[in-house]
């Protein structure tokens, strides 16, 4: 029997997804051990943007989340996702510290690590690969998924291809904008199967409303394994119900062997924690509602937002239908990349400056600049060489990998940070946000020296460990 196995998101991406990734360790804790017993697959539970919400909002240090996850939940997979060469930062980062984190990732409980790059360049993804194979790790390449008309079902089995021959364990194809409708699925599931031999993993939200048909139609194509969030933190744009999703499954040769009554108790504790969360505010319900735009538009749901936001900045917001017009022009002259963090910014912020100029690019953003240089990897189809001449006003493109230009950075980032480091993982905290944790240092250490010992001894130059 084709048994279907279950990623659960609840620890990461639904709450990422629903409440903008507040969900703090103490509100896991209770329920961890419960998880454990459950036999899903994996449980997704750290990188993507819990790294960044732990020491921005929530002052917890991330590694001792994982620490802590990894104790609770020893005879589960801990999965992370992870931006290639961008870690879980927002530019690139030379390759020293790149394999210093997927090292201490999988020295801390990471067992799978499922990476994926914004342009679906694969020369940004190769480094990440080869060290979690490493570090015995299972490295799973995600496909970042989009439409358009470069962006056929060849095009992913060719990428797909290319990341088999890259060494990956498995392959996922993350629709995280909710654009895959059901029989697109199918096709594109049947066509990646077969020609690869690797096992095929399937991410897509619920925002259009699609999700389980899609899920369903990919799992009778031949998908092996399906990414679903527990019922309280689903829907919206979030993912498909687990539990619906192993009802469904049931008596089927897709059963997925998960016993609905254990998921029922961990059903109840996270539905008191989506009352306090739409309590607090931390849910606006209106996330939890379908919203087929992304279908129309092909814009994710947190790109229409922020454009709506930039417009009513600029008292412009009557021009929003204009800017949606303008995002697959803009798109197209850039070389067509898929919209997803960062890409889905650049291109959206550009498109709201021609707009509301009234002359394209008179202003163009340095984001927009640095992706049409090369600086973010090679886009999905050639950039016009005019066009680039005009934005890069005699700069030369980059047409080699990005990471190649840069110098090792682990030793300058320990020597820049040395104050702060009470763990080796601090390094790379510091690396990936050196705005925020100098910040959260500080009152880690205040909390655990007590203020005016801690200023004190920094005062005197003392560096307490």
């Amino acid at each position: 029997m084709a048994k279907i196995k279950v990623t659960e998101t609840v620890l990461r991406d639904a709450h990422q997804s629903l409440l903008a990734t507040r969900m703090s360790t103490d509100d896991m804790l209770p329920i961890l051990s419960e998880m454990d017993k459950v036999g899903f697959y994996s449980v997704e539970c750290w990188g993507g943007a819990t790294f960044d919400s732990c020491i921005r909002f929530l002052n917890e240090d991330p590694w001792e989340r994982l620490r802590i996850l990894r104790r609770e939940m020893p005879n589960t997979k801990l999965q992370m996702l992870f931006r290639g060469q961008n870690m879980l930062g927002y530019r690139h980062y030379a390759d020293d510290l790149v394999e210093y984190f997927v090292q201490k990732a999988c020295a801390n409980g990471i067992d799978i690590i499922r990476i994926f790059d914004a342009l679906n360049d694969i020369r940004n993804l190769e480094t990440a690969i080869k060290a979690a194979k490493k570090e015995n790790a299972h490295a799973q390449v995600a496909i970042s998924f989009t439409t358009g008309d470069v962006f056929t079902d060849e095009y992913y089995v060719n990428y797909a291809k290319q990341i088999e021959a890259a060494g990956a364990d498995s392959i996922c194809i993350k629709d995280m904008a909710a654009l895959l409708t059901p029989y697109r699925t199918e096709a594109l599931v049947k066509k990646i199967k077969a020609e690869v031999k690797i096992p095929l993993q399937l991410h897509t939200h619920y925002t259009s409303g699609l999700a389980s048909m899609c899920l369903m139609k990919g799992i009778e194509a031949g998908c092996d394994i399906i990414d679903t969030a527990m019922s309280p933190l689903a829907n919206g744009t979030s993912h498909a119900p687990t539990e619906s999703m192993v009802a469904a499954l049931q008596g089927t040769e897709y059963d997925t062997g998960l016993d609905l009554v254990k998921l029922n108790e961990i059903r109840d504790y996270f539905m008191k924690l989506r009352k306090k969360y739409i309590d607090s505010g931390l849910i606006d319900e209106k996330m939890l509602a379908v919203n087929p735009n992304a279908l129309i538009y092909q814009v994710p749901g947190g790109m229409l937002s922020n454009l709506l936001s930039q417009l009513k900045q600029a008292g412009k917001e009557d021009q929003l239908e204009d800017v949606l017009k303008e995002v697959p022009r803009v798109r197209a002259d850039s070389g067509n990349p898929p919209l997803v963090t960062p890409t889905s910014q650049i291109v959206g912020t550009q498109a709201v400056f021609n707009i509301i100029t009234g002359e394209r690019y008179k202003t163009v953003t340095k984001e927009f600049k640095e992706m049409v240089k090369g600086s973010y990897g090679k886009t999905p189809t050639e950039i016009d060489p005019k066009f680039r001449e005009m934005i890069l006003k005699g700069e030369e493109p980059i047409s080699c990998r990005p990471a190649d230009l840069l110098k090792p950075e682990l030793d300058a980032m320990r020597e820049e940070c040395a104050e702060w480091i009470e763990q080796e993982e601090d390094v790379l905290t510091y690396a990936m946000f050196p705005k925020v944790a100098p910040k959260f240092f500080e009152k880690r250490r205040d909390a655990k020296y007590g203020v005016d010992g801690a200023h004190a001894d920094k005062a005197n130059g003392v560096h307490t460990v």
